[in-house]
């Protein structure tokens, strides 16, 4: 796996493809490689270049010690857009990715050429400020939750009933989380990230188009909480997939990838992308059908 040197950091990237590029920005605590079962397919069909990349914390990224801030991960993200000659380029990210790709386009619009912005909230309401709350608690008291509880938990807060009601489904979340519960542990930096404040008023400033897309059954970042986001921003719609949680873009991936290539369509110079065929279109734009799209 290549690397970059960014912000005083190294990162481990992947660039695949040819075209138009689409820089991808997972979530807390999730590596890159999350994308490739997915949406770098689908890009890469699509005609962009797409890269992804482990965020700081997440091996084989480097895992500096102590907290880490938005700040941090935002210059990381620049950095690496930077050191790869990318700029400006398209942002997909989801949950903490999407803060970071949303507060990037404010920083540094340079680099910027539009947004998808999935599962992402500007503020948390009672319950999501409640839940913060524990999980800090956790942290700082030092306590380390058996691996196979952690799974549990985590495919209950992440998951959509219809798949959790899935033994064949859910059995291979469960273990894949399990097995991961050490790679999680390493990002606990990523913990310190502030998501408690309310993020409206800043994400007026954003200069880019967007599009935000919620997942139905979020438990994290409900459909109410992504729409005031697209609210917000000035040039922005907003899509809603049904049944799906907060890690909608595999639980419900033809419906995500057809939203995010319909709408970097729509913000493309079209220059390099390959015209899709027929054959494609269930793939490409089919499934948005079962979307909701304002």
């Amino acid at each position: 796996m290549p690397y970059v040197h960014a912000n005083g950091i190294r990162l481990a990237y992947e660039r695949t493809g040819r075209g138009e590029r689409v820089l991808l920005i997972m979530g807390q605590a999730a590596g890159g490689n999350v994308w490739s079962m997915y949406q770098v397919p689908a890009l890469q069909s699509a005609g962009y270049e797409v890269i992804t990349f482990d965020n700081r914390g997440v091996p084989p990224s480097d895992v500096p010690p102590g907290d880490y801030s938005l700040a941090d991960l935002v210059a990381d993200t620049a950095g690496l857009i930077e050191a790869l000659d990318a700029g400006p380029c398209r942002l997909v990210g989801t949950s903490l990715g999407a803060v970071v790709a949303a507060e990037l386009a404010v920083s540094r619009p340079d680099l910027v050429s539009c947004c998808v912005l999935m599962a992402l909230r500007a503020r948390p309401d009672a319950a999501r400020r409640a839940v913060l709350t524990g999980e800090r608690a956790l942290t700082s008291g030092g306590v380390q939750l058996p691996a196979a509880y952690e799974a549990s938990v985590t495919v209950l807060q992440m998951f959509s009933p219809v798949t959790l009601n899935d033994d064949a489904a859910i059995s291979g979340f469960l273990e894949i989380f399990e097995l991961s519960a050490a790679r999680r542990a390493a990002a606990s930096g990523q913990d310190a990230v502030d998501l408690s404040t309310d993020r409206r008023e800043a994400l007026r400033a954003v200069p880019v188009p967007c599009r935000v897309i919620a997942f139905s059954d979020d438990l994290m970042c409900p459909p109410h909480l992504c729409a005031e986001v697209a609210e917000v921003i000035p040039d922005c719609d907003y899509v809603e997939i049904g049944s799906c949680g907060h890690l909608g873009y595999l639980e419900r991936p033809d419906e995500v990838n057809s939203a995010i290539i319909e709408f970097l369509g729509k913000n493309s110079s079209g220059s390099n992308l390959r015209r899709c065929s027929a054959d494609d279109a269930p793939q490409l734009n089919g499934d948005l059908s079962h979307a909701s799209i304002t």
